[in-house]
């Protein structure tokens, strides 16, 4: 399994971005997928979980502004970013679970993950 993640770059406070993240060995019906961000000097959180049924968790920091999606026909899953904020500056990585573990906030759950993809929101 291999994911590739991409979309990241600079934005201003209260701009936009969309992440993707190309998977190629799974297909997205059997996986979990999760993002996760890491910022400077802290230690990696959840962000958004998109379980293998299709439903999604989000982390409460990126409720309402955040949307995951997935394309199954591109084994390819998005993040669409809003509002974002100076506190969304971080490196972002995409992760697949194979074994569609029930904790898919926990980044011990997830066995791939794609090379991250920084996100720097300007204030």
């Amino acid at each position: 399994v291999q994911l590739q993640a991409s979309g990241g770059g600079l934005v201003q406070a209260g701009g936009s971005l969309r992440l993707s993240c190309l998977v190629s060995g799974r297909t997205l019906r059997d996986t979990n997928m999760g993002w996760f961000r890491q910022a400077p000097g802290k230690e990696r959180e959840f962000v958004v979980a998109i379980r293998w049924s299709g439903s999604t968790m989000y982390a409460e920091s990126v409720r309402g502004r955040f949307t995951a999606s997935r394309d199954n026909a591109k084994t390819t899953i998005y993040l669409q970013m809003n509002s974002l904020k100076p506190e969304d500056t971080a490196v972002y990585y995409c992760a697949a679970d194979s074994r569609r573990s029930v904790a898919v906030t926990n980044e011990q759950s997830y066995g791939y993950w794609g090379q991250g993809t920084l996100v720097t929101v300007s204030s």
